[in-house]
Protein backbone atom coordinates (compact mmCIF):
# COMPACT_ATOMS: atom_id res chain seq x y z
CA UNK A 1 0.00 0.00 0.00
CA UNK A 2 1.13 3.28 -0.97
CA UNK A 3 2.81 5.87 2.17
CA UNK A 4 0.25 8.72 2.86
CA UNK A 5 1.45 10.36 5.89
CA UNK A 6 5.13 9.69 7.48
CA UNK A 7 6.84 11.60 10.05
CA UNK A 8 10.79 12.45 10.84
CA UNK A 9 12.15 12.88 14.57
CA UNK A 10 9.41 15.31 15.54
CA UNK A 11 9.89 17.10 18.29
CA UNK A 12 7.90 19.35 20.50
CA UNK A 13 8.30 22.26 23.47
CA UNK A 14 5.93 24.10 25.45
CA UNK A 15 8.02 27.57 26.84
CA UNK A 16 5.09 28.81 29.27
CA UNK A 17 5.35 29.07 32.45
CA UNK A 18 8.82 27.21 31.67
CA UNK A 19 10.53 24.92 28.85
CA UNK A 20 8.93 21.47 28.94
CA UNK A 21 9.70 19.21 25.93
CA UNK A 22 5.89 17.61 24.93
CA UNK A 23 7.12 15.29 21.90
CA UNK A 24 10.37 13.18 21.83
CA UNK A 25 11.80 12.34 18.37
CA UNK A 26 8.56 10.67 16.81
CA UNK A 27 9.15 9.27 13.57
CA UNK A 28 6.70 6.63 11.40
CA UNK A 29 5.03 6.23 8.54
CA UNK A 30 1.27 5.25 8.11
CA UNK A 31 0.02 3.86 4.49
CA UNK A 32 -3.16 4.35 2.86
CA UNK A 33 -6.32 2.97 4.38
CA UNK A 34 -5.29 2.56 7.66
CA UNK A 35 -7.16 2.95 10.98
CA UNK A 36 -4.97 4.14 13.61
CA UNK A 37 -5.45 5.18 17.11
CA UNK A 38 -3.35 7.15 18.98
CA UNK A 39 -3.31 6.52 23.27
CA UNK A 40 -1.79 7.65 25.86
CA UNK A 41 -2.97 9.15 29.19
CA UNK A 42 -3.92 12.58 29.66
CA UNK A 43 -0.48 14.54 29.25
CA UNK A 44 1.11 11.76 26.81
CA UNK A 45 1.27 14.10 23.83
CA UNK A 46 -1.32 12.56 21.85
CA UNK A 47 -3.93 15.36 21.27
CA UNK A 48 -0.37 17.53 20.53
CA UNK A 49 0.91 15.05 17.65
CA UNK A 50 -2.30 15.03 16.36
CA UNK A 51 -2.32 19.03 15.73
CA UNK A 52 1.21 18.68 14.46
CA UNK A 53 0.14 15.74 11.58
CA UNK A 54 -3.05 18.16 11.07
CA UNK A 55 -0.64 20.76 10.21
CA UNK A 56 -2.70 23.45 12.68
CA UNK A 57 0.66 23.65 15.08
CA UNK A 58 3.56 24.56 12.52
CA UNK A 59 5.99 24.98 15.66
CA UNK A 60 8.02 21.90 15.78
CA UNK A 61 11.24 20.35 14.90
CA UNK A 62 11.40 17.50 12.43
CA UNK A 63 9.27 17.00 9.50
CA UNK A 64 5.51 15.90 8.36
CA UNK A 65 4.90 14.59 4.63
CA UNK A 66 1.47 13.92 3.67
CA UNK A 67 0.03 12.56 0.11
CA UNK A 68 3.57 13.15 -1.12
CA UNK A 69 3.65 16.94 0.21
CA UNK A 70 6.11 17.63 2.60
CA UNK A 71 4.25 20.28 4.29
CA UNK A 72 6.98 21.27 6.57
CA UNK A 73 7.67 24.82 6.24
CA UNK A 74 4.56 25.74 4.34
CA UNK A 75 3.01 29.56 4.55
CA UNK A 76 0.02 29.61 6.55
CA UNK A 77 -2.39 30.19 3.63
CA UNK A 78 -0.46 27.38 1.61
CA UNK A 79 -1.67 25.17 4.53
CA UNK A 80 -5.33 26.19 5.24
CA UNK A 81 -5.89 24.81 1.13
CA UNK A 82 -3.80 21.61 1.83
CA UNK A 83 -5.91 21.10 4.60
CA UNK A 84 -8.81 21.68 2.89
CA UNK A 85 -8.00 19.64 0.13
CA UNK A 86 -6.55 16.78 1.67
CA UNK A 87 -7.55 16.34 5.51
CA UNK A 88 -11.00 15.86 6.80
CA UNK A 89 -11.80 16.66 11.09
CA UNK A 90 -13.77 15.30 13.61
CA UNK A 91 -13.32 16.38 16.82
CA UNK A 92 -14.84 15.42 20.16
CA UNK A 93 -16.99 18.69 19.86
CA UNK A 94 -18.90 18.69 16.31
CA UNK A 95 -18.68 22.72 15.26
CA UNK A 96 -21.84 22.96 13.65
CA UNK A 97 -22.83 25.89 12.76
CA UNK A 98 -25.89 25.76 15.16
CA UNK A 99 -27.69 29.18 12.56
CA UNK A 100 -27.36 26.70 9.67
CA UNK A 101 -28.99 23.48 8.94
CA UNK A 102 -27.75 20.13 8.73
CA UNK A 103 -26.92 20.33 4.67
CA UNK A 104 -25.15 24.06 4.96
CA UNK A 105 -22.97 22.80 7.70
CA UNK A 106 -21.77 19.93 5.00
CA UNK A 107 -21.69 22.16 1.96
CA UNK A 108 -19.56 24.79 3.63
CA UNK A 109 -15.94 22.85 2.93
CA UNK A 110 -16.82 22.26 -0.16
CA UNK A 111 -18.24 25.80 -0.76
CA UNK A 112 -14.75 26.96 0.58
CA UNK A 113 -12.89 24.78 -2.27
CA UNK A 114 -15.04 26.82 -5.28
CA UNK A 115 -13.85 23.50 -7.05
CA UNK A 116 -17.82 22.92 -8.04
CA UNK A 117 -21.27 24.74 -8.90
CA UNK A 118 -23.69 25.34 -5.76
CA UNK A 119 -25.68 22.60 -7.30
CA UNK A 120 -23.30 19.80 -7.45
CA UNK A 121 -21.89 20.53 -3.66
CA UNK A 122 -25.55 20.14 -2.78
CA UNK A 123 -25.79 17.08 -3.99
CA UNK A 124 -22.54 15.88 -2.94
CA UNK A 125 -23.40 17.02 0.50
CA UNK A 126 -26.39 14.92 0.39
CA UNK A 127 -24.77 11.81 -0.59
CA UNK A 128 -22.25 12.04 2.74
CA UNK A 129 -25.57 12.52 4.57
CA UNK A 130 -26.97 9.15 3.10
CA UNK A 131 -23.41 7.82 3.80
CA UNK A 132 -23.94 8.86 7.30
CA UNK A 133 -28.46 7.87 7.44
CA UNK A 134 -28.97 11.58 8.53
CA UNK A 135 -30.22 11.99 4.79
CA UNK A 136 -33.83 12.84 6.74
CA UNK A 137 -32.70 15.59 8.70
CA UNK A 138 -30.51 17.33 5.66
CA UNK A 139 -32.88 20.56 6.17
CA UNK A 140 -33.02 20.83 10.14
CA UNK A 141 -31.24 22.98 12.32
CA UNK A 142 -27.91 21.22 13.22
CA UNK A 143 -29.07 22.85 17.00
CA UNK A 144 -32.20 21.07 17.01
CA UNK A 145 -30.31 17.44 16.39
CA UNK A 146 -29.29 15.03 19.09
CA UNK A 147 -25.50 14.88 20.01
CA UNK A 148 -25.09 11.63 17.81
CA UNK A 149 -26.60 13.19 15.21
CA UNK A 150 -24.57 16.24 15.02
CA UNK A 151 -21.08 14.19 15.06
CA UNK A 152 -22.42 12.35 12.21
CA UNK A 153 -22.99 15.55 10.40
CA UNK A 154 -19.90 16.26 11.33
CA UNK A 155 -17.79 13.30 9.70
CA UNK A 156 -20.30 13.97 6.48
CA UNK A 157 -18.83 18.00 6.69
CA UNK A 158 -15.19 15.73 7.08
CA UNK A 159 -15.75 13.75 3.83
CA UNK A 160 -16.93 16.21 1.58
CA UNK A 161 -13.71 17.71 -0.12
CA UNK A 162 -13.16 13.98 -0.34
CA UNK A 163 -9.52 14.02 1.78
CA UNK A 164 -7.14 11.48 1.46
CA UNK A 165 -6.55 11.54 5.65
CA UNK A 166 -9.51 11.75 8.49
CA UNK A 167 -7.95 13.02 11.83
CA UNK A 168 -10.27 12.53 14.60
CA UNK A 169 -9.87 14.28 18.36
CA UNK A 170 -12.06 11.81 21.00
CA UNK A 171 -15.01 11.60 18.38
CA UNK A 172 -17.05 9.41 20.74
CA UNK A 173 -15.38 11.44 23.61
CA UNK A 174 -19.19 13.09 24.22
CA UNK A 175 -21.18 9.86 23.02
CA UNK A 176 -23.39 7.36 24.65
CA UNK A 177 -22.47 3.78 23.74
CA UNK A 178 -25.00 3.46 21.50
CA UNK A 179 -23.85 6.69 19.14
CA UNK A 180 -20.48 5.88 19.72
CA UNK A 181 -20.61 2.18 18.31
CA UNK A 182 -22.37 3.82 15.61
CA UNK A 183 -19.64 6.22 14.80
CA UNK A 184 -16.91 3.57 15.13
CA UNK A 185 -18.76 1.28 12.76
CA UNK A 186 -18.74 4.31 10.33
CA UNK A 187 -14.87 4.51 10.58
CA UNK A 188 -14.62 0.69 10.09
CA UNK A 189 -16.37 0.98 6.58
CA UNK A 190 -14.76 4.29 5.79
CA UNK A 191 -11.31 2.48 5.74
CA UNK A 192 -12.62 -0.70 4.71
CA UNK A 193 -14.88 0.36 2.02
CA UNK A 194 -13.84 3.59 0.91
CA UNK A 195 -9.56 2.85 1.63
CA UNK A 196 -9.75 6.50 3.95
CA UNK A 197 -6.91 6.65 6.38
CA UNK A 198 -7.94 7.57 10.10
CA UNK A 199 -5.94 8.95 12.66
CA UNK A 200 -7.87 9.02 15.56
CA UNK A 201 -6.96 10.05 19.57
CA UNK A 202 -9.07 8.35 21.74
CA UNK A 203 -9.00 7.56 25.52
CA UNK A 204 -11.78 4.68 24.88
CA UNK A 205 -9.37 1.30 25.46
CA UNK A 206 -12.67 -0.84 23.51
CA UNK A 207 -12.97 1.79 20.67
CA UNK A 208 -8.39 1.75 20.61
CA UNK A 209 -8.74 -1.72 20.36
CA UNK A 210 -10.63 -2.32 17.70
CA UNK A 211 -8.55 -0.21 15.31
CA UNK A 212 -6.54 -1.89 13.03
CA UNK A 213 -3.27 0.01 14.95
CA UNK A 214 -2.51 1.25 18.32
CA UNK A 215 0.82 3.88 18.73
CA UNK A 216 0.90 4.36 22.36
CA UNK A 217 2.42 7.75 23.15
CA UNK A 218 4.32 7.89 27.08
CA UNK A 219 5.70 10.91 28.59
CA UNK A 220 5.79 12.51 24.53
CA UNK A 221 7.28 9.38 23.65
CA UNK A 222 6.19 6.66 20.91
CA UNK A 223 6.95 3.33 23.03
CA UNK A 224 4.40 0.65 21.64
CA UNK A 225 2.79 -0.20 18.36
CA UNK A 226 0.44 -3.28 17.93
CA UNK A 227 -0.98 -4.03 14.81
Amino acid sequence: MQEILSTQSLNKFFYEPEPFQVLTNISFSITEGEFVALVGKSGSGKSTLLYLLSTLDTDYEGTIRINNTVVTGLKQDELARFRNDHIGFVFQFHFLLPEFTALENVMMPALKQARYKRAQIEERAMDKLRQMQMEPYAHKLSSKLSGGQQQRVAIARALINEPAIIMADEPTGNLDSANSEIVFGIFEDLTRLKGKTIIMVTHDPDFAGRAGRIMELVDGKLVHEKS
